[in-house]
């Protein structure tokens, strides 16, 4: 199973990319599924029907799955409601909250990523800063649920109705280590779709400097969550050759632009139709377009440790932060994790075994990599003979 995910700077096209990357894949005889949680399902005016495209679409109701799961958790925990005098709410009167689309889609993307019938699937991302804390979610709440309800916990339950006589208030109830246990479990298995080898992000925008800078921040977001770049749709691209002033002068912005990313990137480039693609017909031009289809992605690269403790006395973490600027980033130890900031994103990472015996000694950008030294403790590395 491959997975592409698709995101860019809100207004770039995404989704029109994403619908035209499945059709080109689906005319290659790939089984593909295209997948978006986007509200008013645009991708039904750009493709028409799925069937005779050789398309499944599906979209996401978070909704529907917000009030599923809200009723679930009340059903759940019905016997501490009653106890303390609530009253749950119906499914007629529950409407979904600020985040509810974004769990929702991760949701879907799991189940997705587990049909037997794909060999593609192409998610329509939210915009680039929303799809970059989206994918950063599954990792950081079961980090926080590990730190608020630690599973070590659960073997004293025993001892809880005794706790609850000497401290005069009740303990908190099972169901609710059984409900973190089984979050934290839908939440490893997005996990380790999104960290998976066959999972890869593409990236939409049309070439310019707001662009570029959306993109940088926003692969420096990506970067962070150890989450590459494979590739980038260059969107609405104007012909080179216009007798216009006006339209030679942005298609040599755009090619300026472009040659840039492609430094970088594969980049793949998808004409402006004169308009806003309306439906199947012209998502079919689109879809003409060369180097649409994805190949199968690389596998990926953990951030390395080098080992220059011979030559320099230290040992290096290699920490790819691709477009970032010096003043973007900063790093704190705490224990055993660093707190790694690097523009408006930030991420704890647990700390190599090796590096927990050290203290940071120093850190340098260079080339799009950060390399932190790490000096040996000598109180905590064994000692040589």
């Amino acid at each position: 199973m491959h997975t592409l995910l698709i995101t860019g700077p809100g207004g770039a096209g995404r989704t029109t990319a994403a619908a035209a990357t499945a059709l080109a894949a689906a005319r290659r005889g790939r089984r593909v599924l295209l997948l978006s949680g986007d509200v008013g399902d645009p991708l039904t005016a750009l493709v028409g029907d799925p069937a005779a495209a050789g398309l499944r679409v599906a979209r996401v109701d978070s909704g529907e799955e917000f009030r599923d799961e809200l009723v679930a958790l009340q059903e759940r925990g019905s016997a501490l409601l009653g106890m303390v005098g609530a009253r749950p709410l119906g499914a007629e009167e529950i409407t979904e909250l600020p985040g509810a689309e974004e769990f929702a889609l991760l949701r879907a993307l799991r189940r997705a990523a587990a049909t037997p019938d794909a060999d593609l699937v192409v998610v329509d991302m939210p915009p680039l800063h929303r799809a970059v804390a989206t994918l950063a979610l599954p990792a950081q709440l079961r980090r926080y649920l590990a730190r608020l309800l630690p599973a070590e916990r659960q073997a004293a339950r025993a001892l809880r109705p005794v706790l609850a006589q000497l401290a005069g208030v009740p303990m908190p109830a099972q169901w609710l280590y059984e409900t973190a246990a089984r979050w934290d479990e839908e939440l490893a298995a997005v996990q380790a779709v999104v960290e998976a080898d066959t999972t890869e992000l593409r990236l939409v925008a049309e070439p310019g400097p707001a662009a570029a800078d959306a993109l940088r921040l926003g692969r420096l977001g990506l970067a962070l969550q150890q989450l590459p770049v494979s590739s980038l749709v260059a969107n609405r691209t104007v012909p080179a050759e216009s007798a216009d002033p006006w339209l030679a002068g942005l298609a040599a912005q755009q090619q300026k632009y472009a040659a840039e990313w492609a430094e970088e990137l594969p980049v793949v480039a998808l004409a402006h139709l004169g308009r806003d693609p309306r439906g199947p017909q012209d998502l079919e031009r689109l879809a003409d377009s060369d180097g649409l289809v994805p190949a199968a992605p690389a596998p990926r690269r953990a951030w390395a440790v080098e080992d220059r403790l011979a030559q320099d006395g230290v040992l290096v973490w290699v920490v790819p932060l691709p477009g970032a600027h010096k003043s973007d980033l900063d790093l704190v130890r705490r224990g055993d994790e660093l707190l790694l900031t690097a523009g408006p994103h930030r991420r704890i990472v647990p700390l190599p075994g090796a590096l927990r015996r050290c203290t940071v000694s120093g850190a340098a950008l260079a080339e799009g990599e950060l390399r932190i030294r790490f000096t040996p403790d000598p109180g905590l590395w064994p000692r040589t003979q």
